[in-house]
């Protein structure tokens, strides 16, 4: 019998009692010290991210969204110019291309692991095209190698998208340290996630983390004296606080998710019997997905969903309409490449619960009520 009781899609209250003693010493250092602002907390998260991640800097900002915009704005990305990148994301990834100025040009992704299509890419680049924004989507990331090479051919930047991939592994590399920027968020539900909003930039390029960086500060070379178009693009001192305490833990937080992930996989091997369109997540070989979401597909979402709240599971959709299909977007930027794939995924996937400190007994409720729910809701077609 499928227990009624209530899984959390993310339980960070959880996560919080067993980091507690350490994130409150932490916050009252900061809290006693008064400096909510610049506090020594940040260049020790910015040298502990880029140490851990394999880069030569990193730069904390405000928000993921910042950390994608100000990449390009310091690359002297703008009006006139396109920026490749996938269509199915969350609406971030697009919305910092048009805050820059530039026009976002949509490329499909792979049916299997919902990243940008690589085979798709060269077809999408014309004079106007200046960088790629590959989207390292669910937690896992996309095929930089490939990207890189196409990017090199035609003299383009590459911007990765780490939002939902931080600590990911990528062959010998980590998701961040395979291009000359890329952009990662912290927010809350992130796999690693601060309180509020909060970001990160890494680059191992010299002269991008001092342009990023006056940029991130009102474009100020130094106090009062401001010589490029900037933004407010800090990262406060206690939400670092916060991220320190969290990061001492995060490698195990990463193969706590691995495990779920494939607990989750192997139990469902055989439902495709039921749902000839129901499938597990792809993880290519080499690749260590950090799994900031283990998605499905499914043919009947609508009353999958259902069932599975009905039986005490949460699900979520990540994400139910592609960015150019978006009401703003759709009127605003072009759409000139067949994104099929792209819209067939934002009408079959649904996300089941995952965080680090998943009982054994959570992890088999979602496992039951996914076998049940796959099974009703082919039936009730």
């Amino acid at each position: 019998m499928i227990s009624q009781s209530t899984v959390p899609f993310i339980d960070l209250k959880s996560q919080y009692k067993v980091l507690k003693t350490n994130i409150d010493a932490r916050i009252q250092k900061v809290l006693d010290s008064g400096a909510y602002i610049g506090g020594p907390e940040i260049a020790e998260l910015e040298q502990k991210l880029a140490a851990h991640t394999g880069t030569k800097h990193c730069l904390a900002v405000a928000s993921g969204t910042d950390a994608l915009l100000l990449p390009l704005m310091a690359l002297g990305i703008g009006k006139g110019d396109e920026v490749i990148t996938t269509a199915f994301s969350f609406i971030a990834t697009a919305e910092t291309i048009v805050l820059a100025g530039a026009t976002p040009v949509y490329v499909d992704i792979d049916k299997k692991t919902f990243n940008i299509d690589v085979k798709k890419i060269e077809a999408a680049i014309t004079p106007k095209t200046k960088a790629i924004m590959p989207v390292s989507l669910y937690g896992q990331v996309a095929d930089l190698d490939e990207i890189n090479e196409i990017a090199k051919k035609h003299n383009l930047f590459v911007i990765e998208d780490t939002a939902q991939s931080y600590g990911a592994k990528y062959k010998n590399s980590k998701s961040g340290a395979c291009t000359i920027a890329a952009g990662t968020s912290f927010y809350p539900a992130k796999p690693l996630g601060c309180y509020g909003d909060g970001g990160a930039i890494f680059t191992n390029d010299d002269k991008l983390h001092i342009a990023m960086k006056e940029i991130r500060e009102h474009g100020s070379e130094k106090r009062y004296y401001h010589t490029r178009l900037g933004v407010n693009a800090r990262l406060d001192t206690i939400q670092c606080a916060i991220l320190l305490a969290k990061l001492e833990r995060y490698d195990w937080e990463v193969e706590a998710r691995n495990k779920i992930a494939e607990k989750y996989t192997t139990a469902f091997i055989g439902l495709e019997k039921f749902d000839p369109m129901f499938s597990t997540p792809l993880v290519k070989t080499g690749n260590v997905s950090v799994w900031a979401q283990y998605t499905l597909t499914i043919t009947n979402r609508e009353i999958f969903q259902k069932k599975m709240q009905e039986l005490g599971v949460p699900t979520t959709v990540h994400y139910p309409m592609t960015m150019p299909d978006q009401p703003w977007y759709k009127a605003n930027t072009p759409l000139n490449h067949d994104i099929t794939n792209s819209r067939w995924a934002a009408n079959h996937v649904i996300s089941l619960p995952m965080f680090p400190d998943m009982t054994d007994e959570q992890s088999q409720t979602v496992i039951a009520a996914v076998k049940t729910a796959v099974e009703f809701s082919m039936k009730a077609m």
